[in-house]
C-alpha cells in the first residue's frame, strides 16, 4: 500500500500561498476498466528555480534563479505505468461500462518498430520510449475519458513537486548519499527499469521524482529559458517554437547521480529516434529511449472547455 504525506516536513525553499488547503488526493479508476491511478495534491506557492551557484554539479542552464509562484495542482503519485498506458494503446482494453471498445473520435498511437522498453517494461512499470506527442495525447485522451482536465507539468512545476519545500539539490539533503533509498539510478538498477512506488517517496508523496524513467514536461529545452522568466512570474512556461529538443526531467535508471538533482535539465535527442528505419520517423515512438517515460498534473483551477481546446490546438498542432 502507497504511504505518503500530503504536506513537507521542511519548508525550507518554499512559500506556501495563504488560503484554503488543496483538496485531497483521489484515487481515479478508468470505467469499465480495474486499472486506476492516484493524483496527490500540490499545494500554492513560491520557490526559488533552478540551482544554487554554489552547488558544484550545476550547468550553466540551471540559471540564473527566479522566485517563482506556482499555482496549485494535483500530480500522479508514480510514473504513467504500462497497464494505464495500455488501455490507451490497445482499443480492446478501451471500453465503457458496458466492456464496448471505446473508438470514435480517439487518436492512438501507431504499432512501434520494436518494443519501446527494451524487453524491460510489465504492468507496474513505467511507460517508456514514447514522444512528448505521444505523452500530450495520452493526457488528451485521459482528459476526455475521465472529464477531467490533466496535462504535462511544466518545467517550473516539476521542479516545484520535487523540491517538495526543499532548496538544497535533493530533495533529502546537499549529497546524494541517501540516493538509494528514494531513485532507480546508475549505482543500483542493474541498467534496467524497475516497477513504480518500490523507492520512497518525497515529502509530497511523489515516487521516483528521480531515476527510473526521466519525465517528459511541456517546456521547449532552452539553455537560457530563465533569462526569459520575470521574477515572481506566475506559472512560467517556455512554450515550443520547435519540434526539437524539448525538456526532460529527473534522470533515469541509466544516469549517474548529478544528473538527479532536482534542478537538473535535459533536453531531447534526435538520436532517441537513431534506428528508426521509417520514413518519416515515427511521430508516436523512439526506437532508442527506454529510459523517457511521464507523469501527469491536473490543475486545481480548472480550465474551461473553451480554453482546453485552445490548449490542445497550440501543442498537438490542430
Amino acid at each position: 500500500m502507497m504511504k505518503f504525506l500530503l504536506l513537507p516536513t521542511l519548508l525550507v525553499g518554499v512559500s506556501l500561498l495563504e488560503g484554503p488547503m488543496p483538496a485531497d488526493a483521489y484515487t481515479e479508476t478508468l470505467v469499465g476498466t480495474d486499472v486506476s491511478f492516484t493524483m496527490v495534491p500540490i499545494p500554492a506557492g513560491s520557490f526559488l528555480l533552478g540551482a544554487s551557484p554554489k552547488d558544484k554539479a550545476h550547468e550553466a542552464d540551471e540559471l540564473p534563479n527566479k522566485t517563482i509562484m506556482i499555482d496549485g495542482f494535483w500530480m500522479s503519485t508514480t510514473e504513467v505505468s504500462h497497464n494505464l498506458y495500455d488501455v490507451y494503446r490497445n482499443k480492446e482494453k478501451d471500453v465503457d461500462a458496458n466492456g464496448t471498445p471505446r473508438t470514435e473520435g480517439i487518436v492512438r498511437p501507431s504499432p512501434p518498430y520494436e518494443d519501446p522498453s527494451h524487453g524491460m517494461g510489465g504492468s507496474n512499470y513505467p511507460a517508456s520510449g514514447m514522444t512528448q506527442f505521444a505523452a500530450l495525447q495520452f493526457c488528451k485522451w485521459l482528459s476526455e475519458r475521465t472529464g477531467k482536465f490533466y496535462r504535462l507539468p511544466t518545467e517550473a512545476e516539476w521542479e516545484y513537486a520535487c523540491r517538495a519545500g526543499t532548496n538544497t539539490p535533493y530533495f533529502f539533503g546537499k549529497k546524494a548519499k541517501m540516493l538509494a533509498d528514494y531513485a532507480w539510478y546508475s549505482a543500483n538498477s542493474d541498467q534496467k527499469l524497475h516497477p513504480v512506488a518500490t523507492r520512497q517517496p518525497n515529502p509530497w508523496g511523489l515516487y521516483d521524482m528521480y531515476g527510473n524513467v526521466a519525465e517528459w514536461t511541456l517546456d521547449q529545452y532552452q539553455a537560457d529559458a530563465y533569462t526569459t522568466f520575470a521574477d515572481k512570474a506566475t506559472d512560467p512556461w517556455y512554450k515550443p517554437k520547435a519540434l526539437h529538443p524539448r525538456s526532460v526531467r529527473g534522470g533515469s535508471y541509466q544516469d549517474d547521480a548529478a544528473t538527479l538533482r532536482s534542478s537538473n535539465r535535459i533536453e531531447s535527442d534526435l538520436q532517441w529516434k537513431k534506428r528508426d528505419p521509417q520514413i518519416p520517423k515515427s511521430f508516436w515512438w523512439n526506437t532508442d529511449s527506454p529510459f523517457v517515460g511521464f507523469r501527469i498534473i491536473r490543475p486545481m483551477n480548472e480550465p474551461s472547455q473553451a480554453e482546453q481546446k485552445a490548449f490542445w490546438e497550440m501543442v498537438l498542432g490542430g
